[in-house]
């Protein structure tokens, strides 16, 4: 027997021995049992849902049923990236783990199907898969920080002309949402999680300072220290707003300068690479054939 052969082997018997403990050494507390006792509704659902709602909630409830067999706990670090991607949803977690479960065994099926090395293959592939989905959120955060930071200069605009006109920072907050749903929704969504978290009973500056905790951008940071600051020493808040505003639109225009001053020097690589080796055959490419053939007639 091959070494690969005793491998699968004894992997195989560890994964099916882990299976067969996994309910005894993972089932849950009776808190826990407890708990879920308490919060299951036995109200009957009268509305309309389709097929697709229908495979979804299917595959969620297997997924959730597995996951309380096994006694596997939702990772708290994982849900906080899915709330930074804008994930809020409560199906977002469950979606999450099916992909992330599903995705080696995928990787695993078509690696089985190449012929060269496929034990190779399938666990490389599985591997690579198994990475996709978090580099896929950790893609979708980094998008959604930026069309934040984007937004900031303009959402910051409409806040000084709202506290200008006498609405509170709080009131001034939603109908800055309200206004930037469709061009800028992340913003929006932040500026009501902090409204919602404050109906909720979260302080004011908390909730502030979670919002900086959730978008992790130095620019809504420095707007979140702002305004505790303001609010702490009783500074004029559309003085702070106005001058913060100034600061913002000054650093997003240096932030173009840079990245025009930057370009020049990217342009230099596609220039050589691509664009001159072309210009120097059209330029010496005739003069080249017409010497080879002067050199040949004097043959």
């Amino acid at each position: 027997m091959s070494l690969v052969l005793y491998i699968a082997l004894t992997l195989t018997v560890f994964l099916v021995l882990a299976l067969l403990l996994a309910p005894l050494l993972l089932k849950p507390s009776t808190a826990a049992k407890r708990i879920r006792d308490v919060v299951k509704s036995t109200r009957p659902d009268q509305r309309t849902v389709g097929t697709g709602e229908r495979t979804r909630e299917l595959i969620l409830s297997i997924a959730g049923g597995l996951r309380s067999r096994l006694g596997v706990v939702e990772n708290e670090k994982v849900k906080q990236r899915l709330k930074n991607a804008g994930l809020k949803s409560g199906q977002a977690m469950g979606m999450y783990s099916i992909v992330r479960l599903a995705a080696p065994v995928l990787g695993i099926a078509v690696g089985s199907f190449i012929r060269q090395q496929p034990v190779f293959w399938a666990l490389t592939l599985a591997a690579v898969f198994y990475l996709l989905p978090d580099m896929w959120l950790g893609l979708r955060i980094k998008r959604r920080r930026e069309r934040i930071r984007k937004s900031l200069p303009d959402a910051l605009d409409l806040l000084v002309i709202c506290v200008d006109a006498g609405l509170g920072l709080d009131q001034a907050m939603l109908r800055v949402g309200q206004e930037l749903v469709i061009s800028h929704p992340d913003i929006n969504q932040e500026f009501i999680q902090i409204n919602l978290e404050q109906m909720a009973g979260k302080h004011r500056l908390d909730a502030w300072k979670s919002a900086a905790e959730r978008t992790q951008i130095a620019e809504f940071s420095l707007f979140v220290t702002m305004l505790t600051q303001a609010d702490r020493f009783g500074t004029p808040i559309i003085r702070a707003l106005s001058r913060f505003a100034d600061e913002i639109r000054l650093k997003r225009r240096q932030h173009a300068e840079e990245m025009a001053a930057k370009a020049k020097i990217k342009i230099l690589f596609p220039l050589v690479v691509f664009i001159f080796p072309c210009i120097f055959i059209v330029l010496l490419a005739p003069a080249i054939l017409s010497i080879t053939k002067n050199m040949q007639s004097f043959k």
